[in-house]
């Protein structure tokens, strides 16, 4: 019996061969050619996993007056932050514990640093927290009033964006908010409330280290091709008078183009990029105005890093190493230290670990330019 069923199937194959082979092929029917796979460059690092169950989400770096490079992450289940050596990936310490108080954490998420200040972003205590550095002397926070559920954010100070007063110590913020609906608020909000899903904050600092903050409103296209359905990070270039938002809604998640005004742009990375979800973005500054846009598109056994070129937003090409998956945030750093003498893409393995890569060993895997190093 299986002798012949096979006999059959195979003149059936024949026939269908035979058919097939004999019919037209039209343009619009050709498969479009596979894209080249990732190149892959090896961690520098993959630090040792967390000891408890920190979750770890977003990164940022600072200096220390010391010279050490830290490497700051937020920790949303223990709720406090965790600090890295950023040139070794040792964990140094930790700072905070839950609570509402100045200097404690409900769920941090986003993190930024701007000089010596820190910024973290508080889901559940629906704020953003400043914090002095390295001591993490709470400075004050701000959103209570508006955000919902917050969790990314871009700082653009005044010296970089051109946007703000350059006569004070003024920054401009953008926070995501990515509140949700339903019993279990896993229910996107109607499309004509999407236009909050970007708040957006300026904040004046004293000479004393104080800062009053102003709201400055929300935005979000609300047409259902272009809206922001479920946002976390947002990076911008003000070079380029440009926000990208990823917007991790599947099937079709993806970045998504703002000017720094808020303004919709209808632009997007074409939807087919990303094969799981749009995570961390970060730009990569070079000199000559050169530079690439690099995003984690949140894939296991091995996360994707695409690379796109940072005027006109065509994917280069695209990375994985050979350990980090799942990864949410990513920081890049372009100052040089002792073991990254041209900086450093940082990334979060599997919410347990901090990862760096060498910018020097994707340049070379990518065939970048040159005045990225």
């Amino acid at each position: 019996m299986r002798t012949l069923s096979f006999r059959r199937a195979c003149a059936a194959f024949s026939l269908f061969v035979l058919f097939v082979s004999t019919a037209p092929v039209t343009p619009s029917a050709a498969a479009k050619p596979p894209r080249p796979s990732p190149a892959v460059v090896v961690e520098t690092f993959v630090s040792a996993e967390s000891p408890t169950r920190d979750e770890l989400d977003s990164l940022a770096t600072w200096r220390h007056p010391d010279g050490t490079a830290w490497l700051i992450a937020t920790a949303k289940s223990s709720h406090r932050l965790v600090v890295f050596d950023a040139d070794t990936g040792t964990r140094l310490r930790e700072f905070g514990e839950p609570g509402s108080e100045p200097g404690r954490f409900k769920r941090p998420n986003g993190i930024a640093v701007h000089g010596d200040r820190l910024f973290v972003v508080e889901r559940d205590n629906r704020r953003v927290q400043v914090l002095s550095l390295p001591d993490f002397r709470p400075l004050g926070s701000f959103g209570e009033s508006q955000l919902r559920a917050p969790y990314g954010l871009w700082l653009n100070p005044s010296q970089d964006g051109g946007i703000a007063d350059a006569s004070a110590d003024v920054i401009d913020i953008y926070v995501t908010d990515s509140f949700m609906l339903g019993e279990r608020f896993d229910v996107v909000p109607p499309l004509e409330q999407l236009d909050q899903r970007v708040r957006r904050y300026r904040l004046r600092f004293d000479a004393e280290g104080g800062f009053a903050a102003e709201s400055q409103g929300s935005f979000g296209d609300t047409s259902e091709a272009n809206a922001l359905r479920i946002v976390e990070s947002i990076a911008g270039d003000p070079a380029h008078d440009r926000l990208l938002v990823a917007d991790e809604y599947r099937p079709q998640s993806t970045l998504r183009e703002y000017t720094l005004s808020g303004r919709a742009t209808g632009r997007q990375i074409p939807g087919d990029t990303f094969a799981f979800e749009a995570e961390g973005v970060s730009l990569w500054a070079c000199k000559r105005g050169k530079g690439y846009w690099v995003s984690v598109d949140q894939l296991s056994p091995l996360t994707v890093f695409h690379v796109f070129d940072r005027k006109t937003l065509t994917r280069i090409g695209s990375v994985t190493g050979k350990t980090v998956a799942a990864t949410d945030g990513i920081t890049l750093r372009t100052d040089a230290s002792e073991r990254f003498p041209k900086g450093a893409l940082y990334a979060v393995h599997q919410d347990k670990s901090v990862a760096a890569f060498d910018l020097r060993d994707i340049v070379a895997a990518l065939k970048l330019s040159r005045d990225c190093l």
